[in-house]
């Protein structure tokens, strides 16, 4: 299990992603980003791309996707919140999506 994000290592992991349109959920301690691509076949094209990661990695995010748009919220459940893990997901899902 991971441990959660605190103190300095927190601020220092969360900044770029806050600065790349990430945001904090607020009812909990997750993050959260809606991607919007050119059509439904490119949101899709994306959820395939991150889902061979998420595989990879072991984590898998919370996501709905309605037609152009992906709406993604990453936590560390066993851990009860944000996590290295989060973080390394999060940035490669940016990547993936070209705003990174």
């Amino acid at each position: 299990m991971s441990d959660t994000l605190t103190g300095d290592a927190r601020i220092q992991a969360l900044a770029p992603l806050l600065a790349a349109g990430w945001v904090l959920d607020e009812g909990r301690d997750a993050l959260q980003k809606t991607f919007e691509f050119k059509n439904f076949v490119e949101a899709f094209g994306f959820m395939a791309r991150v889902a061979l990661w998420a595989e990879k990695l072991d984590h898998h995010p919370e996501w709905r996707n309605v037609y152009r748009r992906v709406e993604v919220v990453l936590t560390t459940h066993d851990a009860g919140g944000l996590t290295a893990r989060d973080v390394d997901l999060a940035r490669r899902m940016d990547a993936l999506a070209g705003t990174a």
